[in-house]
């Protein structure tokens, strides 16, 4: 069965692309999820209405992240957190915690936009993305130290 996606699915394809897909797929799930419209012209011209919508909100989301950037680039954060032998973390070093550092300093940020390949685990000075937007990242600086106990 064809079928027009109205949202981005990443195993389908993104916004306004026609589908082929199992007719209990497309009956089941993405019609009723409002995921998908049957492929006829009429349902083609709302997608590309909504396609548009969809392109001038990103478009703003893009703007706003990009006014972040300047205020975020260069920023640095201390985190204090207990050491053990040769300098290594009782704990790690989380998104969430560095987002918490941000936001004590003012900055705006949520832990799922702070990219860690994986947590800090030792002391020392650590360059981190916070991705803002799609294809808008900032780099900050995350320092590590003992803390004092």
């Amino acid at each position: 069965m064809k079928v027009i996606l109205s949202e981005d699915i990443s195993a389908l394809g993104s916004m306004g692309a026609i589908v082929d897909v199992a007719k209990g797929y497309a009956r089941n799930f993405l019609i009723p999820q409002g995921k998908a419209l049957e492929a006829s012209p009429g349902n083609l011209a709302k997608v590309e209405q909504a396609k548009v919508k969809y392109a001038q909100a990103q478009a703003k989301v893009q703007e706003a992240a990009m006014g972040k950037v300047a205020h975020l680039e260069g920023v640095g954060v201390t985190i204090a957190q207990r050491v053990g032998e040769e300098e290594r973390l009782y704990g790690s070093v989380t998104a969430g915690m560095i987002a918490e550092a941000l936001e004590s300093q003012g900055y705006e940020v949520d832990k799922k936009w702070v990219e860690l390949a994986e947590p800090i685990k030792q002391l020392g000075s650590y360059e981190v993305a916070i991705r803002l937007a799609p294809e808008v990242k900032a780099t900050i600086t995350v320092e590590v130290v003992a803390e004092n106990a």
